[in-house]
C-alpha cells in the first residue's frame, strides 16, 4: 500500500486549502494554518509577512461568507461541521517550519515532546530556522532543535514597560489634577449637551 504525503494532514484538509486558497488570495491575505478537530473546521488567515497590521474584521467576514459558500458548494467534509474564520493572533501557534520560518526575530515559547540537552520548555529569540529545525537564544547560548519534536510553540507577545502612577507616557504632559477635573466635567457637559 503507498502512503499518500499530504500538506496539511489529510485528502479532506487539502480539498479544503485548494478551495479556500484562490478566495483568500484575492482578498490579499494567506492561509495560515488549517484543521479540523471536533466538528470544527478552523481556518486561519493572516496578512502577508512584513506587514505591520493583520487582518481586519471586516476582510475576516468577508471571508468567512465567500468561504462558506465555496464549501457549501464543493462540499469537501464529510459530515456536519462547524467553520470558524480566524486571525491568528498577538500570540500566534508555531506548527509548521513555514511558521517558525516567518517569525525569526520574535520571541517565542516552545514544549518540546521530550528533553533535548536537559530543555524541554524554552523561551528565547527565535534566530533562524529551516525546513527541519529552528534556533534560539537563550540567556545560556543558541538551542536548536527539531521542529519535528515540537509538542507546542508560540509568539509571546512582549508588552511594553507600563508606566508609572502619575506618570504622562513621554511626549505627553501629565495632567494636573484641577485640568483633569475640568475635563471631567467638559464630558458630562457633552454628554448632556447631546441628549437635550
Amino acid at each position: 500500500m503507498t502512503e499518500t504525503t499530504t500538506q496539511y494532514g489529510s485528502p479532506v484538509l487539502d480539498k479544503v486549502a485548494s478551495l479556500v486558497a484562490p478566495i483568500i488570495s484575492d482578498l490579499g491575505i494567506e492561509l495560515y494554518d488549517l484543521e479540523f478537530a471536533g466538528g470544527t473546521l478552523r481556518i486561519t488567515v493572516d496578512t502577508p509577512a512584513g506587514q505591520e497590521s493583520g487582518v481586519s474584521l471586516d476582510t475576516i467576514a468577508v471571508a468567512t461568507r465567500l468561504i462558506g459558500r465555496e464549501l457549501d458548494h464543493a462540499d469537501p467534509v464529510p459530515g456536519r461541521y462547524t467553520l470558524e474564520i480566524t486571525s491568528p493572533g498577538l500570540e500566534r501557534p508555531l506548527r509548521k517550519a513555514a511558521h517558525f520560518a516567518r517569525e525569526q526575530g520574535k520571541e517565542i515559547a516552545v514544549r518540546l515532546t521530550s528533553a533535548i540537552d536537559g530543555h524541554r520548555r524554552v523561551q528565547g529569540l527565535l534566530i533562524r530556522s529551516d525546513s527541519s529545525t529552528a534556533t534560539v537564544a537563550l540567556e545560556t547560548g543558541e538551542f536548536t532543535f527539531p521542529i519535528d519534536q515540537v509538542e507546542r510553540a508560540k509568539t509571546v507577545f512582549v508588552w511594553g514597560p507600563a508606566p508609572k502612577p502619575g506618570k504622562a507616557p513621554k511626549g505627553k504632559p501629565a495632567k494636573s489634577k484641577s485640568a483633569q477635573e475640568s475635563n471631567s466635567h467638559n464630558s458630562i457637559t457633552q454628554t448632556e449637551e447631546t441628549k437635550s
